[in-house]
C-alpha cells in the first residue's frame, strides 16, 4: 500500500524543485502556511515549506498528519556541514536527531520520556535513501543530524562537536521528528550541505541553497520510486 508522504522544507526555496514534480497539483492555506498536494509518480504528497525554527517545524508537521493524512514524512532540503568530513554539496541522510540546545532530563524525565534524546529515523527509509544516492552518484553519509535555534558558524560548533559528534545542524529537523515519533509514524531526513567550518556563514547557504536543495530533491524522488514497491 502507497502511503501518503509529506515532503517538509524549511524554505521556499528549499521546497521550489519540488513543485514542477507534483501532477494534478492543487494548493491550500492553512495556518499562514501553503501546502501544496497531488501526486509524484504514484504516491499522493503534501508538501510545505513550513518556515525556519522549531516551532514552526513542529506546527507543519502536525498540520500535515491532522488536515492532510500523511502517514509518512521526509525532511527535504540544506543544512550546515559539522563533521570535517563533509564538503559543500555532500548530503546526509539522518539516522538519529536531537535537539542540541535542549536539557536531557525535558525530554528523557518529562513527556514524551524518551529513552535518550536522540530521535530514530526510519531504518527502512534511510537505507532506501541511501541507496538512491548511491545510484545518482551524489556523496552522501548516513549519521546523526542535531537541531537548534542558531545559525551555526563558528561560535558554538566546538561545543556541538565535542556532544553530540553530528554530520550536520540545521534549526528544523529535531522538532520534526519529535511530532512524528508521538503520532508513531516515519521520518527521513535528506539534507545537503551548503556550508561548512572552512566555508562558513550565511553567505555561503545562500550561494549553494539552490544547488543543494535539487541534490536533496533528487535523492528523495529517487527514493520515493522506491518506496512505492515496497
Amino acid at each position: 500500500m502507497i502511503k501518503k508522504t509529506g515532503i517538509l522544507c524549511a524554505g521556499e526555496s528549499e521546497l521550489a524543485p519540488f513543485l514542477p514534480h507534483i501532477q494534478n497539483c492543487t494548493h491550500t492555506e492553512r495556518a499562514m502556511l501553503t501546502v501544496y498536494e497531488g501526486t509524484i509518480g504514484s504516491t499522493p504528497v503534501a508538501a510545505v515549506a513550513c518556515g525556519m525554527c522549531k516551532v514552526n517545524a513542529a506546527l507543519a508537521t502536525q498540520l500535515l498528519i491532522d488536515r492532510y493524512g500523511v502517514a509518512q514524512m521526509i525532511n527535504a532540503g540544506a543544512a550546515g556541514g559539522m563533521d570535517p568530513r563533509l564538503g559543500i554539496l555532500d548530503t546526509a541522510i539522518t539516522s538519529q536527531t536531537a535537539y542540541h540546545d535542549v536539557a536531557e532530563e525535558i525530554l528523557t524525565q518529562s513527556h514524551p520520556q524518551l529513552p535518550t534524546v536522540w530521535f530514530q529515523a526510519d531504518a527502512a527509509m534511510v537505507s532506501l535513501a541511501r541507496q538512491a544516492a548511491e545510484r545518482l552518484g551524489c556523496q552522501a553519509w548516513v549519521g546523526r543530524t542535531v537541531t537548534g535555534e542558531a545559525f551555526i558558524t563558528d561560535a558554538g560548533r566546538a561545543e556541538i562537536n565535542a556532544a553530540f559528534c553530528p554530520l550536520t545542524v540545521d534549526m528544523e529537523t529535531a522538532a520534526m521528528a519529535h511530532v512524528c515519533y508521538v503520532n508513531r509514524i516515519p521520518f527521513a531526513a535528506i539534507r545537503t550541505v551548503t556550508d561548512t567550518a572552512d566555508h562558513s556563514g550565511v553567505e555561503h547557504f545562500e550561494e549553494n541553497c539552490a544547488r543543494a536543495s535539487e541534490i536533496a530533491r533528487d535523492i528523495t524522488l529517487a527514493m520515493l520510486r522506491e518506496l512505492e514497491r515496497i
